[in-house]
């Protein structure tokens, strides 16, 4: 284990970085979590984890995370206009059966908890309240600069920090983001403020012209997890934690199906972020140094794959540094293994956002084709997913990066 008693800091506490901590702390490292954020008590937010996420998961041993996850029976889409369902993806026991587990959807700050309470075990340290005002290379070790006190050395560092990472635009540069010209809101509506035939059982996308809205139960039906998106030229600020008017959403979606307009009236509060389109950055790795999750490949939310994203990255890039005594050679190998998939889960990300978003002629088109499929073939629409949640990050087929032959393991659909 090339991983024993190294020291390592990771820089964020989110999704990724805690995975990444457990999974590093798991096989002998010695972690640091630096979280400037006082707490990890997030705003309300969903997310949603594929199978190849939970995969990840259950490998870091929290299989039992379940408890606190919804499990949709289905993706369902509807013209936001007119309330008819014209597509239905299935996921619950049919995503189980064919990918082997199952597809989950949590509120964010359970997730976090889960991450958070597993820690201990492991031996890593989180530090909330930390700032980092500098990250500093070195030959064989990176120094980390807190707020307010000298520099820490450490034998490896990993930069999970986000859409808006400090550590990227410092040492890795890229292109400048791109305002997609879209915004979303996001927020959780309670269920006692809505008429229970307004709270959907499914996960639920009312799709229409320039914008669209995702809907789906949490903790046991007791919250809906919104998130509308509208296509405007009026910029947004990156991130999603700034608050904006509940009644800005509910003017976007004026005139839609009484479903939809009952949900976004209904939020006592919303949150606003801009949609980035991020170029390929350069590289990711420079030395011992790393970044991960969505500070390295942000992409846009509509194939709800930012989190377990992250939740590979974190998995990939441990397995990589315990199997070589180079670090350096390993996390050049952790960037060369995840580029191709993330550069393509942000593709067809914004190849779905367009998709919701058609108009006519396109839109009716569009529907009838989805519509067909979903009555006459529906196993086949899963099928169009293997590629994402088919894929099982915590299997090595060859483990040798050394000779570059390590690879993620394909979990065979069960047809």
């Amino acid at each position: 284990m090339h991983l024993r008693d190294k020291s390592i800091a990771v820089i964020g506490g989110g999704i990724g970085g805690l995975a990444a901590a457990l999974a590093l702390g798991r096989r002998g490292a010695r972690v640091t979590v630096f979280e400037q954020a006082p707490t990890l008590a997030e705003v309300g937010a969903g997310l949603q984890i594929g199978p190849n996420g939970v995969a990840v998961l259950d490998a870091l041993g929290l299989g039992d995370a379940g408890v606190l996850a919804s499990r949709p029976s289905a993706v369902v889409l509807r013209n936001g206009r007119t309330g008819r369902s014209f597509a239905r993806l299935p996921l619950g026991t049919a995503a189980e059966a064919r990918y082997g587990r199952p597809y989950w959807q949590f509120h964010r700050a359970d997730l976090l908890g889960i991450l958070t309470a597993a820690l201990p075990a492991t031996g890593a340290v989180l530090r909330l309240d930390t700032r980092i005002d500098s990250v500093e290379p070195e030959a064989e070790r990176v120094l980390i600069v807190p707020e307010n006190a000298g520099p820490v050395p450490f034998d490896i560092v990993i930069a999970a920090d986000g859409v808006r990472s400090r550590v990227r635009s410092v040492h890795f540069g890229g292109s400048r983001p791109r305002f997609t010209g879209h915004v979303a809101w996001r927020g959780l509506v309670p269920a006692d403020r809505l008429d229970p035939v307004f709270i959907p059982r499914e996960t639920t996308v009312f799709t229409g012209p320039g914008r669209h809205l995702v809907a789906y139960p949490l903790r046991g039906g007791s919250i809906v997890n919104l998130v509308a998106i509208e296509k405007r030229a009026e910029w947004a600020a990156e991130g999603w934690t700034h608050p904006d008017d509940p009644a800005a959403p509910a003017r976007a979606f004026v005139g839609w199906c009484p479903e939809a307009e009952a949900l976004v009236t209904a939020l006592p509060e919303t949150f606003l972020w801009g949609l980035f389109d991020h170029p390929v950055l350069p590289r990711w790795t420079m030395g011992r140094l790393a970044l991960l999750g969505d500070a390295c490949h942000p992409m846009l939310p509509f194939l709800a794959q930012g989190a377990t994203m992250a939740l590979e990255d974190a998995w990939v890039l441990a397995a990589l540094l315990d199997e070589s005594p180079e670090p350096e050679r390993a996390l050049a190998a952790y960037e060369d293994r995840r580029r191709p998939r993330t550069s393509r889960v942000q593709r067809e990300a914004a190849r779905s956002g367009r998709i919701y978003h058609l108009r006519w002629p396109a839109a009716p088109i569009a529907q009838g084709g989805m519509a067909m499929a979903s009555r006459l073939a529906p196993g086949r629409l899963l099928a169009r997913f293997d590629w994402l949640y088919g894929v099982d990050v915590t299997r090595q087929a060859s483990s040798s990066t050394q000779t570059g032959t390590w690879s993620e393991g394909f979990s065979q659909p069960r047809t």
